[in-house]
């Protein structure tokens, strides 16, 4: 059982499989191109695997395969499929904008994926190609999350990032897409992660003003009991009893460090203990090196017991990571 020095067990894993993304999206990515790591810095597929079997026998139980853009590296179902296989993880999933998806969610779902988070920032076309800098994407991103559906990858999940003037005027729109299909929608708070550097604290909308929103949209809602201590989402069920799940993620307003039990792995081999971590910890070298499982799970509970206590985004000296949320692993 892998914990922190401040006594949090650690057991869900953010993995990223590619630092590379079809989409650039305000609240990720640069407007220009940015700068991809070489190809021979990723690791390969059986050095993830490997790292993937060390960390669940050391207790984690919960996977989320992410990017960049986790489809579009060639290769991605068997690895879903190998790390299904492994039987050391309870929940394997995948975040991913969706653009291939509805080619690609039976094949998924038949290597052993249990879910899929889909990122859907706007229903509205034009704001959708401005937010994700796309043309004309957001109908196959549609279809791929009915396609997840089809295929049985339950609950399919859909996370809208909230800026202030970009789709706050959405947010009753997204809650009743989530109630005609059946989904699981999840607000999430703006935070400081973007190449470019547009996130200020006016931009942000709070949790409590997107619970606002949807009152004021006459949309009748009823609280939900937490599943367990770590989880991130104030979570509210339709009052009516009408299928659908609405979820508040509120990290800069409300933040759940306290109770946090993550760690990511980057595609480049590198352990982030936080989000907002300004330090990476190496193990691409020690898995390119040949060293034993012992030694790195050693260096990866070293890693651990230096978790941050929290992210301090609401610290006046506050400074955001190095790394972007396309090359960090969402």
């Amino acid at each position: 059982m892998l914990k922190d020095s401040y006594g949090r067990r650690i057991t869900d894993l953010r993995v990223g499989v590619t630092d590379r993304c079809n989409f650039r999206c305000i609240y990720c990515r640069a407007a220009e191109p940015e700068n991809y790591e070489p190809p021979e810095h990723l690791l390969t597929w059986p050095e993830l695997l490997r790292l993937c079997t060390i960390l669940g026998r050391l207790g984690l139980r919960k996977i989320r395969v992410t990017g960049g853009e986790p489809l579009v590296r060639a290769g991605v179902e068997e690895f879903v499929a190998r790390l299904s296989a492994l039987g050391l993880y309870e929940d394997v999933a995948v975040t991913t904008n969706g653009y291939t998806l509805a080619e690609k969610a039976a094949t998924l779902k038949a290597a052993g994926l249990n879910r899929v988070n889909v990122s859907l920032d706007s229903l509205r076309a034009e704001r959708f190609d401005a937010i994700t800098r796309t043309r004309g994407a957001l109908q196959r991103v549609l279809a791929g999350i009915d396609a997840a559906r089809a295929a049985g990858l339950a609950p399919v999940k859909v996370n809208a990032v909230i800026v202030r003037g970009f789709n706050d005027d959405e947010i009753a729109d997204f809650a009743r897409f989530a109630r005609d299909r059946g989904l699981v929608m999840r607000f999430i708070e703006f935070m400081p992660l973007d190449a470019d550097h547009i996130w200020d604290r006016t931009r942000v909308v709070t949790a409590r003003e997107m619970r606002r929103a949807l009152e004021s949209a006459g949309l009748p809602l009823e609280e939900l009991p937490r599943q367990y201590d770590s989880e991130t989402a104030l979570r509210y069920r339709f009052a009516d009893g009408a299928p659908g799940e609405l979820g508040l993620v509120a990290p800069v307003s409300e933040p759940f460090c306290g109770k946090c039990s993550r760690i990511r792995l980057t595609a480049d081999g590198k352990i982030r203990t936080c989000l907002f971590s300004r330090v990476d910890h190496d193990l691409r070298g020690l898995v390119r090196a040949g060293a034993p499982e012992r030694e790195i799970a050693g260096e990866v509970e070293r890693i651990v017991a230096m978790k941050e206590d929290g992210h301090h985004i609401n610290d006046s000296d506050f400074a955001p990571p190095s790394r972007t949320m396309v090359f960090i692993g969402g």
